[in-house]
């Protein structure tokens, strides 16, 4: 009886040693979350999204719309790194973007494009929020910067989209 006794217990000793390995992956796995990432040009150049550019004919149209130029002029200094616009008060901020919605020009005044506005307002806000608040992590501020310039993109996108189907609104089948 005690040999079938002892027999049992180092069996389950055996039993509860067993798989108590851990791979090493999960222990590099839990350690990137720590890892510093910086906001950096080349950091930015990875972001995988579609950058549109104005055409010539919405630039033609957009040329007197200020806001719009120094919108395109900080995001060309975010794409760099420079957070110092973004990173700012939050009240000029909106003054800015206040200012950017009330000069739109009326040819743009369609609801893809307000709808376009709206979200690259919300995305820069969101931006300005995770760049102010010191309890963000990094990963998230470039999450937020990839956001700002996909919502810029599309608003070029929705832009280009309008001219283009007002040219083809003109042409009359003959």
């Amino acid at each position: 009886m005690k040999i079938g006794l002892h027999i049992i217990s180092i069996f389950c000793f055996a039993l509860i040693s067993c798989g108590d390995d851990k791979p090493t992956v999960e222990v590099a796995d839990a350690e990137a979350p720590n890892q510093k990432i910086e906001i950096t040009e080349k950091a930015i150049k990875n972001f995988d999204y579609a950058d549109y550019a104005l055409s010539a004919e919405s630039e033609e149209v957009g040329v007197n719309w200020e806001k719009y130029q120094e919108m395109a002029i900080q995001l060309s200094y975010l794409k760099k790194g420079d957070l110092s616009f973004f990173n700012g008060d939050k009240a000029d901020l909106k003054k800015f973007i206040d200012e950017f919605k009330d000069t739109i020009p009326a040819l743009f005044r369609t609801n893809p494009i307000t709808s376009r506005i709206a979200i690259l307002e919300t995305t820069i806000l969101k931006l300005n929020e995770n760049l102010t608040l010191d309890n963000i992590q990094d990963r998230d501020k470039l999450v937020s910067v990839e956001e700002v310039l996909k919502a810029f993109s599309y608003l070029n996108y929705q832009i280009n989209k309008k001219l283009e189907r007002d040219i083809y609104d003109k042409i009359k089948p003959e």
